[in-house]
């Protein structure tokens, strides 16, 4: 089917409601074809795009449409699994309600009870809802730190862990036999409500999952601690500050511009924690105010960002590696001291994660697994050590700003992160040092581990072939050399092998399929390629290792540089 009879079809559709006519009237041709041309893809991370008109848009339609591929998936596993429903949460953004209701709509009109949060609500609490609830899945309305202009749709499994391939693979296949997603059945919101096929939940489930994430305290706060913290108009002002005034912590203050839920997340240039832009405002609190931590949340709340003030007394942001050591760290450290450290304790890293979080690890007798990227695949190994009783799980965590303590949520979560950075921040406070210190301490201990993250964005089609060239590129014709450093190994997440280039030597890789690629050099220092899942991006991981912060730096830039300039030789 063409982009233009699509078109044709959207456009005769009697029932499309005012604001997406409106749309297609003033589309240019261009922006038609990218709009029709393909179904926006359920992939990875689930679906995730802009809003507007269109199959290959975030819309009430293409809502239906997945909504209807998870009820089919549903009503195979049978007559309990839609007794035991779903639950629906979402954020702050344009369309997030209107869509969560659509799907509960959906559900209710194949006979799927639905429990829908009554207002916004992080990603992390709709994980936490559906283990509690014991419902057969759950749906999350969020893009999450993505600008303005997107949304996204999330699934969620019984464990409360975002969909594995094999299944997202199932609903995927449901979605391809629906021939015209405008007439999809849905039901009216006050029919369903009668039938009990609606339930509106919040504030009791709150209390529940707050306490839940008060028992992950390990010591209580016992400095005067001040903390800025900063939702970026999003939903994780419902949990955080309840969850660090729960912990002890009293000297917290809110950044007021940001505060409010906002769509257009007006006050930055695009809501993610893990840019400096993200963090202007609460700086300038946190200058105003002597503050000792600063921290941000994305808009669905998973993703926490970090600042804290250097041996020169300005702020600077944590990376996620530098979060996730510290907290790992911090944790571990305690238990120990505490004789709460298993013999069979693990810590579970992204393959893209820095290798200090491994350092770590080791030095306290604490087993590192790797993962692909994704939280879910770390949720697949906690539901596994689960299931076998033969791991106890320490931490979770991957270098994009997301973290996991306890397990009674399956994806990331920053209202854990951010109890427990507060706690090590008092902790250090404590001893008259501060974050910065307890940073460059696991440094001098372990080494001075660098890490960087470069993207190139290429929209539409040409952008997708584009993406899939560079990564074939490197795939078929590896560099022998990276920055003067001979590239020992490679791993093929695809193929599932590691290839050892100066021995020949191939193993098998016990992970799941992934269009990854990772290189490794004799030095010590790795790169590795990913297309993104869910964003018109192919992403660029750079990490080395050196005996001083300014020969790692140095080396970092190198690498990077080497890299970059072939990828640009192929995208030119």
């Amino acid at each position: 089917m063409t982009w233009k009879t699509e078109w044709k079809k959207w456009s005769t559709h009697k029932e499309l409601p005012s604001e997406l006519k409106k749309q297609m009237n003033e589309m240019s041709e261009t922006e038609q074809e990218d709009a029709f041309y393909k179904q926006l893809e359920f992939g990875t991370g689930g679906m995730r795009g802009e809003l507007g008109v269109g199959p290959n848009r975030m819309n009430i339609y293409t809502v239906r449409k997945v909504t209807a591929g998870l009820a089919a998936y549903i009503k195979e596993n049978g007559t309990e699994a839609q007794k035991r429903g779903v639950v629906i949460a979402y954020d702050s953004r344009h369309g997030s309600a209107e869509f969560a209701l659509e799907a509960a709509k959906t559900l209710g009109a194949h006979g799927i009870k639905s429990y829908v949060f009554e207002e916004l609500r992080p990603t992390p609490e709709l994980s936490f809802a559906v283990r509690y609830l014991r419902a057969y899945a759950g749906i999350m309305i969020t893009a999450s730190h993505n600008p303005a202009e997107y949304n996204g749709y999330k699934v969620y499994g019984e464990d409360g862990a975002q969909l594995p391939p094999k299944a997202a693979d199932v609903i995927v296949t449901h979605m391809n036999k629906i021939e015209n997603e405008l007439l999809l059945e849905v039901k009216d919101e006050r029919e369903l409500l009668s039938q009990n096929l609606v339930n509106y939940i919040g504030e009791n489930l709150d209390q529940v999952y707050l306490d839940y994430v008060k028992g992950l305290q390990l010591k209580k706060a016992a400095t005067n601690i001040h903390i800025v913290y900063t939702p970026l108009h999003g939903t994780g002002q419902k949990l955080v500050p309840q969850a660090l005034q729960n912990a002890g912590f009293q000297h917290i203050t809110i950044v007021d511009e940001q505060k409010n839920p906002d769509p257009n997340f007006s006050t930055v240039s695009s809501p993610n924690p893990e840019e400096a832009q993200a963090f202007q405002l609460a700086i300038q609190y946190g200058k105003e105010r002597g503050t000792d931590l600063l921290l941000a949340t994305d808009p669905d709340a998973d993703r926490l960002g970090v600042a804290v003030r250097n041996n020169d007394g300005e702020y600077i942001l944590l990376t996620g590696n530098q979060t996730g050591a510290l907290l790992l760290h911090y944790m571990l450290s305690q238990k120990k001291e505490k004789g709460m450290l298993a013999d069979n304790s693990v810590m579970l890293k992204t393959i893209v994660t820095s290798e200090l979080g491994r350092a770590i690890a080791e030095n306290y007798g604490v087993e590192t697994v790797d993962t692909l990227t994704g939280f879910k695949y770390i949720a697949e190994k906690i539901e596994e050590y689960k299931r076998e009783k033969n791991k106890t799980l320490q931490f979770g965590y991957e270098e994009s700003y997301g973290y996991l303590i306890g397990d009674f949520v399956r994806d990331k979560d920053a209202v854990q992160a951010a109890m427990m950075i507060a706690e090590a921040a008092d902790y250090y406070k404590q001893q008259e040092m501060m974050l910065y210190d307890g940073l460059i301490e696991l440094y001098e201990t372990y080494g001075y581990y660098k890490e960087s993250l470069s993207s190139f964005t290429l929209k539409g089609k040409d952008g997708a072939e584009q993406i899939s060239r560079i990564v074939n590129r490197f795939r078929k014709h590896p560099p022998a050399e990276i920055a003067d450093a001979v590239v020992e190994r490679i791993e093929d997440y695809q193929s599932r092998k590691r290839i050892n280039l100066l021995t020949a030597q191939i193993e098998t890789m016990d992970l799941p399929l992934s269009n990854v690629l990772k290189f490794w050099l004799q030095d010590g220092s790795w790169f590795a390629i990913r297309p993104s899942g869910t964003e018109p991006k192919v992403k660029f991981y750079f990490g080395v290792k050196q005996g001083t912060e300014s020969e790692s730096e140095e080396r970092l830039k190198e690498v990077k540089a080497s890299v970059i300039e072939m990828v640009e030789s192929i995208y030119s």
